[in-house]
Order: C-alpha cells, then structure tokens, then sequence
C-alpha cells in the first residue's frame, strides 16, 4: 500500500438497541466518504453490519458461526457505491456480537493486503450493551489477546465509539463489554470513545485523516552546553473549507485527459502609454509612506529581511499565574521527545515534572525552520502523562508582542448611579439562566466537548457537496437536527425552563434599540431607552437633557456652564450629545470656565469649585479618549498662572495627585508616569 493510502472496515452494530439512533450512524459515516472523496481519493473502505437477521460474510460460509454479521460491501477504492452502501442501513432484529464482527474485519483485511505494509484501520461503532458468545475454546479474554496479536502482526488499528444515551444504568453485561473494549486499549491496538448523544457521535468518528508531520525537528537549547533532542507538532489546527477552483466545461466531452482548470494570466500596462505591456524587468513595488510611494525593489527587500537561525531556545522560566490564557494565539504546538532517544525522553520529562511541581512555564523563542522571515515567542507548558509507555511531553502557545494586543477600556458599572446597577432580582433571575444552561452541569457529563463537537459549518457543506454531485439543479436542505444542538439551546430545556425565561424578561425593562447615527466610538457606551435615544437625534433642548442621566447626572442647563452647579452643567452637556461636535464643544466651555474662575478667584475663594472643575474635565477626557486636550490645558494653565498669586492653586492640583493623564490611564496619551509625576516639580510659592 502507499503511505498516504488509508484501508477503512466500518463495523456497525444494527441491532435492535442502536435502531433509535442509525440515521447518525448513516450521517457519519456519509461525512466521512465525503471527505475521503474530496481529500483521499484513493483510499479503500469497506463497510459490515452486525445484529442483522440474516448471515453474510466469507468465515461464517468457510468455519460456520459468525452469525447475524453481513459484509454490505467489500474492500474498495471509495466511491457513490460506498455511499449507497451506508443508506437506509437495516434495522437489525438480533443482537449483535462485536467480538465477532472485528474478527470479519479483521479477516477482511488480511485477505486483502496480506502482509503488505500501510494504514489499515477498523472503526467499529456499538452501544455495547448484548452478551457476547462464548468462544468454543478459552475465555473472552483470550480471545481478546488472540485478535489483538494478529493486528499487531498485521500493524492494524481499531477505533471503538461507544453510544449509550445519558440516564442509562449500567449492567453486568455492559460492564464485561466495556472491560473488553479497554483490553484492546491496553494492549495498545485500539481508541475507546463512549459519548451519550447523537451529536457527540457526529463528532467522535475521525472522519478525516490528518498526517503527523513535524513542523520542528531539532534541539530545545536551554543553554550553550544543554540542548534536548525535540520534534514538535500542530496539536491543534484549524479545519478550513476545500479549495474551490475555476473549471471550465468548454473542453470537449471526448478529451478524458482535460484538466477543466482555468488558467489566469495578469498583463500590467503603463498609465501613459494604455498600450504597452510593462514587462516584470521593468515593474518595482511601492510602499505608501503618507502621501508618497516609496518603491523598494526585491534585492532591497531581501536586503532588509530579518533571517533568524533555525532554532528553539529558552530564554527563562515564569509562573504558570503571570500568563494569561487569552493572550494564546494561533494555532497550538506538542513539543515531545526525539522518538527512539532515551535521554531526550529523561531530560523532557525531569523539566516537564520540575515545571509542574513548581508551577512554572517556560519562555521560548522559536524559529521553526532555516530562512523564515519571522520568530515566535511561545510559552511552554508541562503535560504530565497518565498512561503507561507514553512520554511527558509539552504543549506550546504562541505569545503576543506588544503591538499584537488590542487595549480597549470599558467603563465599569461601579462607576454608574445605582438606579443603572443590576438589583437583587434582576441578579437572581441572570443567575438561573447560566445555571439553566450550563454545558457542564453537577454529575453528568460536558456538553459540546471539543473532541466531540462537529463543525457544523462543514458537515453541510459536504452533505451538500455530495448532494449536488447527484441534483446539479438541488437547493440548500434545512439544517440537520444534530447540528442544530450544536448552533441553538437545547429545546427541551428551554420549553421545560420557560418561566425562569420570562420571568427573566420581566426582571428587565426591554425595550427596542433603534439604529442611531453615526457619532463617536464611545457613544456606543451609552445606556439608554429607544424613545429617548430617538429624542436625543434632535437639537438639544434643556427638557432632553434628563434622559441621559446614565454616564452623567443630569441637570435643566444645558449649552453652557453656570456659577451654580458648574459640574453639573458640563456634565449635562457631554451626556447631551446632539452631534459629535458636541462632546469638543462641551471639553471647550469648561476650559473657558476654569480659566476665568482662577482669573477672577481673589485670595482663592473660587479655588475649591475650579478643583472640582479641574477633576470633572480630566475624568471626561479619558472617558472620551481625548487626553491630549486636557494635557495641554493643564500646561498652558500652568505656564499662565504659576508665577502670579494663583500659583496656589497648583499646590492644591499637587497636594491632590491631579497630573497630566498618562498612558497607563489612557493609550492615546504621549505622557508616560514619570512626566505626569514630575510636573508640579517646582511649585512656585505664592508672593505675600
């Protein structure tokens, strides 16, 4: 056989117990002919049916037994007739006797390829729950250990799925069965899955097959004088949709060696002269630098290529705590032990149990291979095995740079009124819905688990691929049920907890959110009922200023900035938000304001309303992300008045730590600590 050639019996159980949830079983089974089709053409699969009526398969005709087993159809290479043949598959009326349908399967393949080297594969699909026969001689144990000697022999592997709905006790029978499904496993020639619903099945079948190949093969330098011999493989890797290509039908029925491919060809023609073809000698790509291009030809390009050495290195260790898992980018990585290399598999595993017990992980810089363009920086974390003859091992994520990261500032809800804050019931009632929904409730087992999870997106488009094969004029089917559990809520929990949902709704006053229009980034914030959002679109007015009383308290003035309640009133403007010249405008008045309070202050009787001027103006613009307005209001105000009798009033700014907003407090700023720190270094003292 050929290396990437892949030989697949299907064993599947018909029997009366498995009759409820066979059409899954078509389902998984057609997905995986599917794929096979698009990615594996060549592979060959072969299909038995166990706990059926009648008796069909070459062992019970040349040894007798081996009944209720039936070969639907033979060893071949993967095509419609393979389809046909997991369609409206039987509903079986006998129990069905796994033990027996391996061993048809196995005898299947080693009809078929002998002692020939290459993937051969069973993957055998039961609920496991009927007694096995008695073997004539021995026990079932033995049996067991005879089967898997000879897939041993033959290098053939087995997958098990396991299907018993949640609920279902468990007998003596069943537990025997399990027991000699995990003695395939321990003699490390078979998988043993067990999923308790039909879209966990959909998931748990390997429907395509994905070879392990290294993306690193060299020394884990952890320095000049210790290096670990490593390989390293994807361990996770997003599954994307088939290349669609261009076909064209225009070649002739009769030619059985057209491609059908389109071939597209690009000419580039000068701007002055639309006529001629620049030749690629004579084209340069460019690069906007502000208004300009700047052109940079391939050898400058090349010139300025950062060519890193292939290699991984340690550069230090940190705590596991200080890494936060929503800065693990792209795609994940399983760093293990140079195969056959005993002391890489000692080294691995004393750093990876070191590790662990400390709660560490390591830092590394990663250049996968010779003349990449780009280095990595991973974070390394120990993978302890529990099973025997498999080595510790570890897995790496990708680590963020610092231009990688999105800083985002929300406001928080402890910084809104208490009339804005969730109450007591409204909280109870958010309480019992994640309850309600929990995919991983007290006592049972873990909804939507990954490994068992389907990407819902594909499995339609294969269903559909293989059905426009057949209809080219088909439309799109409705969505399959068990992808639906996937994409909705489970409908039997949510009619069973309809009050709690409404009780839910009726917690909160919901109302519509129109479509407002286009303003700044943080009006999207903003916390408001339709009606007056719908009001606020208007020119303002002083009876709309009230509504918005969420971000800001609201106030009658609005437009400008009274003795009264001047706070109040400029915060009443920015809450107004008519356009978005509004919020500039509003920034504006209160800048005008302080200037003329400290201007006209005597003897610092307006000192205290110009502080609280002064704090107001500087929590509005980081708010509104505009620091560099009050940055430079607060220098010009410094500069103007330090040396004059208001000088005082900067010691108060200073004895109460209000400074230059600094990038800590808001990214836009171009102020960092230490300057905003520094500022009021030299306070002047006032003339007396």
């Amino acid at each position: 056989m050929a290396r990437n050639k892949e030989a697949l019996v299907l064993l599947l159980d018909v029997g009366p117990s498995m009759c409820g949830v066979l059409q899954e079983v078509e389902n998984i089974c057609s997905t995986l002919v599917h794929k096979k089709l698009v990615y594996s053409r060549s592979d060959e699969v072969g299909v038995v049916l166990f706990g059926t009526e009648e008796t069909c398969n070459e062992l019970a005709k040349e040894l007798g037994g081996y009944k209720h087993v039936v070969v639907a159809r033979d060893i071949k290479v993967v095509d419609e007739g393979t389809t046909h043949a997991l369609q409206n598959l039987p509903r079986g009326t006998s129990p069905g006797d796994f033990l027996d349908a391996v061993v048809v399967g196995l005898d299947m393949l080693i009809r078929k390829f002998g002692n020939a080297k290459g993937k051969q594969r069973l993957c055998l699909i039961t609920d496991a729950k009927h007694p096995l026969r008695d073997p004539p001689q021995g026990t079932k144990e033995d049996q067991v250990d005879t089967i898997a000697d000879q897939m041993k022999r033959h290098e053939i592997k087995m997958d098990c799925i396991v299907f018993r709905e949640s609920g279902v006790c468990h007998n003596a029978v069943m537990d025997e069965n399990d027991q000699l499904l995990y003695h395939f496993r321990e003699r490390s020639v078979a998988k043993v899955v067990q999923v308790d619903s039909p879209t966990s099945l959909l998931g748990a079948l390997r429907t395509r097959n994905v070879l392990p190949v290294t993306v690193f093969r060299g020394d884990l330098e952890v320095s000049s004088n210790f290096k670990i011999k490593v390989w390293a493989y994807k361990k996770t890797s997003e599954e994307k949709f088939p290349t669609l290509k261009k076909y064209s039908d225009k070649a002739p029925a009769s030619d059985k060696f057209a491609s059908h491919e389109v071939k597209v060809d690009y000419e580039y023609k000068s701007v002055l002269e639309p006529d001629m073809v620049v030749p690629p000698d004579q084209r340069i790509k460019g690069y906007l630098y502000g208004p300009q291009v700047v052109p940079i030809s391939s050898a400058e390009w090349e010139a300025v290529k950062f060519k890193p050495e292939k290699g991984v290195k340690l550069l230090g260790f940190a705590d596991r705590s200080s890494i936060s898992r929503h800065h693990f980018m792209k795609d994940v990585f399983s760093f293990v032990p140079e195969p056959g290399n005993t002391r890489a598999s000692v080294a691995v595993s004393a750093l990876a149990r070191a590790m662990d017990e400390m709660s560490k992980v390591a830092i590394l810089r990663c250049v996968w291979r010779q003349g990449q363009g780009n280095v990595a920086l991973g974070v390394l974390t120990p993978n302890i095995s529990s099973v025997k003859n498999v080595p510790d091992s570890f897995y790496l994520n990708i680590l963020p740079f610092a231009e990688d990261i999105r800083e985002f500032q929300f406001r928080s809800f402890s910084n809104l009124p208490s009339s804005s804050r969730p109450t007591e019931e409204q909280q109870e009632a958010a309480d019992k819905l994640v309850k309600m929904l929990d995919l991983a409730p007290p006592g049972r087992e873990e909804i939507l688990k990954p490994d068992f999870t389907p990407n819902p997106m594909l499995e339609r488009f294969y269903s559909f691929l293989d059905l426009k094969s057949k209809q080219p004029d088909a439309k799109v089917p409705p969505v399959d049920k068990c992808l639906k559990r996937i994409m909705e809520p489970d409908p039997d929990v949510v009619d069973y907890q309809a009050p709690l949902i409404k009780n839910l709704g009726n917690s909160f006053e919901l109302k519509e959110n129109p479509k407002k229009k286009k303003a700044r980034t943080q009006d999207r914030l903003i916390y408001a009922g339709a009606d007056d959002q719908s009001k606020l679109l208007e020119e303002p007015s002083a009876k709309q200023i009230g509504v918005m009383g969420i971000l800001y308290p609201p106030t009658e003035k609005v437009g400008e900035i009274g003795d009264n309640n001047p706070v109040q009133d400029f915060e009443a403007m920015l809450a107004q938000r008519s356009s978005p010249a509004w919020v500039q405008k509003a920034i504006d008045e209160m800048q005008k304001y302080t200037t003329a309070l400290l201007q006209n202050s005597r003897e610092g009787d307006d000192y205290q309303k110009a502080l609280e001027c002064v704090v107001a103006l500087r929590k509005a613009c980081i708010i509104e992300q505009e620091p560099k307005e009050f940055n430079v209001f607060l220098t010009n105000l410094y500069e103007r008045f330090r040396t004059v009798d208001v000088a005082k009033f900067f010691q108060l700014l200073w004895s109460k730590n209000i400074s230059l907003i600094n990038k800590e407090e808001a990214p836009d700023s171009d102020v960092t600590e230490e300057m905003a720190r520094s500022f009021y270094l030299k306070p002047e003292p006032s003339s007396q």
